[in-house]
């Protein structure tokens, strides 16, 4: 690696970050719940993030007998940014609206022309990368420990989901487990009831369920979002859940679910009859987070019923619709650990620096049904180190390096280095 194209960016990141450092020293999620509501009128902010990574391998890891070749590449890029606005009509009725803007906007859209024999798909490209509204909700506030939530909203599954800011997690990436398991970040609409009383937090909602058409070897159900077509199929509603309990001060605790009977929610059901494509999903993190010590950890573990059969129909009816079609494990497995401890605490600074290390491991073949395709190379696991450096609460300059193991070595291991800039906040609130 050229490393003066590393120590170029860095110095513009580092100058870039104090352009952005008057961010107000808020770094609650963005994401309206109950006990965000303490603002009298209105209030917007976001966050955003600026990403450099350079790999010692290919692109094309999954085709080669022995995974990706070695390669040096280099990537920059703006993998989100996302606006946030909050408004009050009377305090008991909140609006709340998130839009993101990944890899620069714009995206592509799907429809199907039912007119045609068989239903045919029709797809209208755009510029590269995607504009996504994340959340669009109203909340009518009965109480603290009761409310109802009606629109567009975040499925909180998993820990990532549920806290996705760049300044709630340690690595220079959202963890790749997740990533490779659930949509990132997940959100459907439907209703919600939530609340939060004593030392506890919860939701409970039914939103749109996900497509099995789209279910895939890499990102197992995770691609099963519907949101290549303009319309989401809800013949078939999905149950998700979360609660949070706060038994310390820092201290969180959490678990989290979802259900789904997704064969009903396919743009063609009828080549799906007598499939249900349960999907069941489990997950529980906890968090510890005070001014010197972040330590999280995570485990998400999910079936899929019928996943041969539904691949089998898959690749014989849906290959126009732009989905990977690709075979995908009956059941997925992810866990992971990542812990830092804020050096600076040991001088007079008011930045602080958090060296952390970070383990996961990933599978999204976790189990293969009977008959079905093996996929030893989505076994992984990985162990990142790297700082974070703090310039405000809402301000981070990350760097990580991550050595990536496929199949317990059975494959190439794969190595990047990263550096993102991140921040996060309320803007402007009155």
């Amino acid at each position: 690696m050229d490393y003066r194209i590393l120590l170029t960016t860095l110095l513009l990141l580092t100058n870039c970050s104090f352009a952005i450092s008057q961010v107000r020293r808020d770094t609650a999620d963005t994401s309206s719940t109950p006990y965000e509501w303490n603002f009298n009128k209105y209030r917007f902010g976001g966050y955003g993030e600026v990403l450099f990574q350079h790999m010692d391998y290919d692109v094309n890891r999954y085709t080669n007998p022995k995974g990706a070749v070695k390669d040096r590449r280099a990537e920059i890029s703006l993998p989100r940014a996302v606006f946030a606005l909050d408004y009050k009509f009377r305090n008991d009725i909140v609006f709340g609206a998130e839009i993101e803007f990944e890899y620069g906007g714009a995206g592509s859209t799907m429809e199907i022309e039912h007119e045609k024999e068989g239903g045919e798909y029709e797809t209208e490209i755009e510029q590269g990368g995607e504009v996504a509204l994340e959340q669009l909700h109203l909340t009518k506030r009965f109480a603290n420990a009761f409310n109802v939530r009606i629109g567009h909203m975040i499925v909180p599954v998993g820990i990532t989901n549920s806290h996705h800011e760049p300044t709630q997690y340690l690595g220079t990436v959202r963890p790749e487990g997740e990533l490779a398991l659930l949509p990132s970040t997940w959100h459907e609409t439907g209703i919600s009831i939530l609340g939060y009383f004593s030392r506890f937090k919860y939701e409970i909602m039914l939103v749109n369920g996900l497509d099995p058409n789209g279910f895939s070897s890499e990102h197992w159900v995770g691609s099963g979002r519907q949101k290549i077509f303009e319309k989401s199929t809800m013949t078939s509603p999905a149950l998700a859940g979360r609660v949070e309990y706060s038994p310390l001060k820092n201290l969180r605790i959490s678990a989290s679910g979802y259900y789904n009977r997704t064969a009903k929610n396919s743009s063609k059901p009828q080549n799906m009859a007598g499939l249900n494509g349960d999907v069941s999903i489990v997950s529980a993190d906890a968090q510890y987070r005070s001014a010197n010590i972040i330590a999280r950890a995570n485990i998400v573990a999910g079936n899929v019923s019928d996943s041969k059969a539904i691949f089998d129909v898959n690749r014989r009816y849906f290959r126009g619709t732009g989905y990977s079609i690709t075979p995908f494990g009956k059941a997925a497995l992810t866990y992971s650990g990542e812990a830092g401890y804020n050096v600076f605490s040991f001088f007079d600074f008011k930045s602080r620096l958090f060296p952390f290390v970070r383990y996961e491991y990933y599978n999204t073949g976790e189990k293969i049904e009977t008959g079905a395709q093996t996929l030893p190379k989505y076994k992984r696991d990985l162990l990142i180190f790297g700082i974070n450096y703090f310039l405000t609460p809402a301000v981070v300059l990350k760097a990580d390096y991550a050595h990536r193991r496929i199949n317990g070595r059975k494959y190439n291991s794969e190595n990047t280095l990263s550096v993102t800039l991140a921040y996060t906040g309320w803007f402007l609130t009155r």
